[in-house]
């Protein structure tokens, strides 16, 4: 009886093992201690990215050029700066497939996004509903929830 249920319980714990990183691929929800500054700044302009797509030096790389932020002067006080750097942070990935220091801080730049959208050609990236790579939603319908599965792609037509 006791190999019996030994038997069960390795495979259980083996089952949720295996299927976990499956369970969890594609799933960045924001965490819930996300400052109201977040989304008053950041979100203003662009989606509020998950921090977990950034290493903590690519954050704090983006944040000490706010002044020069792709192109457009996102500059805030510094109070608000040190606020949402301390939690960008706090908060940025701790998996290493995420972990490189990002070039010129786009996430788009990324070897493992490069490396998920490499079926993507070019001229889909133009296309008028998705302007570029860093429009998340256009595709990913769920990626305002930080869900990325390709379960949950719709690449727009035009």
């Amino acid at each position: 009886m006791n190999s019996i249920k030994m038997k069960n319980t390795i495979f259980i714990v083996t089952t949720f093992l295996l299927a976990s990183p499956f369970t969890f691929a594609g799933k960045m929800t924001m965490p819930t201690d996300a400052p109201a500054s977040y989304e008053a700044e950041c979100a203003s302009c662009h989606m509020a990215y998950p921090p977990a797509l950034l290493s903590q030096q690519s954050w704090k790389n983006m944040m000490s050029s706010l002044s020069k932020h792709f192109g457009t002067d996102a500059s805030v006080d510094p109070k608000t700066q040190t606020e949402l750097t301390n939690w960008l942070v706090k908060n940025a990935t701790t998996r290493q497939k995420y972990s490189e220091t990002a070039p010129e801080n786009r996430i788009t730049k990324t070897s493992w996004f490069i490396r998920k959208h490499d079926e993507v050609r070019p001229e889909v990236w133009k296309r008028a509903s998705i302007k570029s790579p860093a429009n998340c939603g256009a595709c990913h319908i769920d990626a305002a929830n930080g869900v990325f599965s390709e379960k949950n792609i719709k690449i727009p037509a035009k």
